[in-house]
């Protein structure tokens, strides 16, 4: 086999195991110097590989690198950019290819999410019309649990965890004062299209009438009439009402509840503000006191309180998809699969990205209660598994310590500079 260097780069939104994949594939590419050169990090994603920004993975020590197990966030910096197809701008392509010539790349790891699959997908193609040989894996990453063909997505399980422990400790807060004030507690969390997020507040309940008595799923049409009379029964009964929303809610028409009117760089609404828009419907038509919080950037990037099933999960992908490279295999997903045994196991699988981008994952209908409202038996079997395990970083003056990168660029090889 012939030496040739390898590329990583992550993608989208991060989450807080993001960078135990990356941890996966650096360790394992320098376990196999005999195969792989060196490994470079693309700064901020693919435009790392396209403004020929390369970081040079090997000026950081081994200590540093196993220090990404447990860092949050995107330790090389990702983007949000959508790839156009070949045959509308070629030029992106041929850029790529020429950067990786330049630096001798063969390899190509795409840590993300569903447009991170697309990419990778059409590197793999690119590779093969402009005669480049280039070995194209995708790592998956997403806190919406959103790819399909595989059980579940790295960076879900310790968003899951967070969301479904903050949904219980706001709910006892709220219990506490409900009496003379707070009646309505809202917390809005992440899920443009599909309710994996939300659903996991569920697992804040450890019986039949706990809190969040409301989730509201993007796949579960909203409606008005029946919301306000689900809130206001459940504080006649309870003394207050617990909701948890998805900020990608929306009504029989399609319309979001929070459409912002604006869109990102991949051409998706941008959401956000659900929570304050309900908490004005309760407040006008109930008049119930209300408070909201919005999880955001809170709940993807909480390391202190990782699911050790996700961060063992997150590790796994990175380092099967050096091996997956070393076997020869290209364009396809690493992708994690379930065991059929009465107590949860998980293995490595793959699946082909033709397959993959583009293509959602949105929560079964048999996961959803009847009313629209909660989780099932079925969906709690589902989640519980992936919050389990706790994973603390180091703390040092009460504070969790965190990789520190260099994140050195190599010598540019090439004498023109790309825009983007």
């Amino acid at each position: 086999m012939v030496k040739r260097n390898a590329f990583y780069a992550q993608s989208g939104g991060v989450t807080s195991v993001i960078n135990a994949s990356a941890c996966g594939v650096i360790e394992t590419a320098q376990t196999h110097k005999d195969k792989i050169g060196k490994v470079f990090a693309g700064k901020n994603g693919i435009i790392g590989a396209l403004r020929e920004e390369l970081i040079d993975i090997s000026k950081e020590s081994a200590k540093t690198i196993a220090t990404l197990r447990h860092t949050p966030s995107g330790a090389f910096g990702s983007c949000r950019h959508k790839l156009k197809t070949f045959a509308e701008d070629p030029a992106e392509y041929e850029r790529l290819i020429e950067v990786f010539k330049a630096h001798d790349i063969g390899y190509f790891f795409y840590n993300g999410g569903g447009d991170s699959a697309d990419t990778c997908h059409k590197v793999s193609q690119i590779s093969e019309q402009l005669g480049y040989p280039i070995q194209a894996i995708h790592i998956p990453k997403t806190v919406d649990n959103d790819l399909p063909f595989t059980d579940n997505c790295p960076g879900f399980g310790s968003v899951a965890k967070y969301v479904a422990v903050s949904t219980k400790e706001a709910s006892l807060d709220v219990a506490s004062m409900c009496d003379t004030s707070t009646k309505v507690f809202i917390l809005e969390v992440m899920g443009r299209h599909a309710g994996w997020i939300a659903a996991a507040g569920g697992l804040a309940a450890d019986e039949a009438g706990d809190p969040p008595h409301i989730i509201l799923f993007p796949e579960i049409a909203f409606n008005r009439e029946k919301f306000l009379k689900k809130v206001e029964r459940t504080v006649k009964k309870n003394g207050y009402c617990v909701i948890v929303a998805s900020e990608g809610a929306q009504y029989k028409d399609g319309t979001f509840i929070a459409d912002s009117g604006s869109t990102d760089a991949f051409g998706h609404k941008q959401l956000g503000g659900v929570a304050p828009t309900l908490a004005t419907m309760v407040k006008s038509e109930l008049g119930y006191k209300y408070h909201w919080a919005l999880a955001d950037y809170l709940q993807r990037s909480a390391r202190h309180i990782a699911s050790k099933t996700d961060v063992e999960q997150a590790y796994a992908v990175g380092k099967a998809a050096v091996e997956f490279a070393l076997a020869g295999k290209s364009a396809v997903m690493v992708s994690i699969e379930r065991k059929k045994t009465k107590r949860y196991g998980w293995k490595i699988g793959e699946t082909p990205l033709a397959d993959v981008a583009n293509v959602e994952k949105m929560m079964p209908r048999n996961f959803i209660t009847r009313d629209g409202f909660g989780i099932t038996d079925l969906a709690r079997e589902y989640l519980a598994p992936l919050i389990q395990g706790e994973d603390y970083p180091p703390y040092k003056n009460g504070i969790p310590q965190y990789a520190k990168l260099k994140n050195i660029l190599v010598a540019r090889k090439l004498k023109t500079r790309f825009k983007i």
